[in-house]
């Protein structure tokens, strides 16, 4: 009998994630190239975008966000709303620009409704990090909206751990977010 390789550590997981994230740049750039679209950096398209260099279908914006349409879009309607300011990952991001990213996004996911694309429900997605999915470095919020069966959806293999797993970890984010910003993740008692 065999026994069944031990699975990778973390640090040969984020070779792998990089690797297979420059994977999918270089697929992206050769797709536009023979679609005839702009080769966009990923790390400048969307500063690009705020500064007027590259087109974009605005849908809001003020002093500290911008939505656009996707061009790339899941369903029709679907939007990105970013913040002004360079921010690669969510722990670069401004508190409160964070939240005003949501709160745009709140609100655009109600005219969505009442838009000609008439959905029955919104998602929200941000990516933070190639493994998680992220493409763009700079923090984005996608407002997709859905119909009943648009054929998108979050394909997942859901588990039910024990109660003291999920203790266990809980505890140990509650510890990193206190460490992070003091009493971000406890309530008046602690916990």
């Amino acid at each position: 009998m065999v026994a069944a390789p031990n699975p990778p550590g973390p640090a040969v997981r984020a070779v792998v994630s990089r690797v297979l994230g420059a994977v999918r740049m270089v697929r992206r750039r050769r797709r536009n190239r023979r679609l005839g679209l702009p080769d966009m950096d990923p790390y400048a398209i969307f500063a690009d975008i705020v500064a007027g260099r590259a087109p974009s279908s605005k849908v809001y914006e003020d002093d500290d966000v911008l939505a656009f349409m996707d061009i790339r879009p899941m369903t029709p309607g679907h939007l990105l709303v970013i913040p002004k300011v360079p921010a690669r990952s969510l722990a670069e991001l401004d508190p409160v620009i964070g939240g005003k990213l949501f709160q745009v996004a709140q609100r655009l996911a109600a005219a969505l409704r009442e838009s000609e694309v008439r959905c029955d429900g919104v998602n929200l997605f941000l990516a933070d990090g190639v493994t998680a999915g992220q493409e763009v470095f700079h923090v984005h919020l996608h407002v997709i909206p859905r119909t009943p069966g648009d054929g998108f959806g979050l394909r997942n293999r859901a588990t039910t751990p024990p109660r003291a797993d999920l203790d266990y970890l809980a505890a140990s984010i509650r510890g990193a977010a206190g460490r992070a910003q003091p009493n971000a993740a406890s309530g008046p008692d602690g916990k």
